[in-house]
């Protein structure tokens, strides 16, 4: 059930909100822009490896499983899958957009929703480019590269099964925590 309210009653003061296309403030898209860009930057680890890839995945799972949300979780290295969960009500569907949201956010080094977002500048969506070949790509929000401090980004992290804003909170909710747990930056 669609929830959006329609253009004619959109609240021109409300948050930007990336899953409703009718008409939204500039300056409420700019400042979810610049409110993940900030999150981005703290975000930001000593190191990882492959040990941490499986205690933020089973983070990940543990978040979910206690609110009973129907999500995919998966971790990976390019390629290389570090972590990957199916929780109940997950489907197939969320492993294409999984393998779509992560390669976005590996092409260019920043969350999906992040990405989606800069392309709704004007108005517009990055996949009315023609370059964007939404087969292999996905704009939406729930990839989040994890950057490791004086390496850059190691992984991507990304959750699909709810609506794109709330993947994307649920993997920097992980990610927040596990920074705050043991794992201090390298200085």
């Amino acid at each position: 059930m669609n929830s959006t309210p329609s253009p004619a009653t959109h609240d021109a003061t409300a948050p930007f909100d990336p899953d409703y296309f009718g008409e939204q403030s500039e300056q409420a898209l700019d400042a979810l822009i610049k409110r993940l860009e900030t999150q981005a930057l703290a975000l930001r680890l000593g190191g990882f490896d492959q040990s941490d890839a499986l205690a933020l995945g089973l983070l990940l799972v543990d978040l979910a499983t206690t609110r009973a949300l129907p999500v995919a979780i998966d971790i990976r290295r390019e390629q290389h899958i570090l972590f990957h969960a199916s929780l109940p009500g997950a489907t197939p569907d969320n492993d294409v957009w999984i393998e779509r949201k992560s390669r976005t956010a590996q092409r260019y080094l920043e969350p999906s929703l992040l990405v989606g977002l800069k392309g709704r500048r004007g108005g517009r969506r990055l996949e009315d480019n023609g370059w964007f070949d939404e087969r292999l790509y996905a704009s939406h929000g729930g990839a989040v590269p994890i950057h490791v401090d004086g390496t850059g980004v190691v992984a991507i992290a990304t959750v699909s099964g709810l609506p794109q804003q709330e993947d994307h909170e649920l993997v920097v909710e992980a990610l927040q925590t596990f920074l705050a747990q043991d794992r201090p930056k390298n200085s």
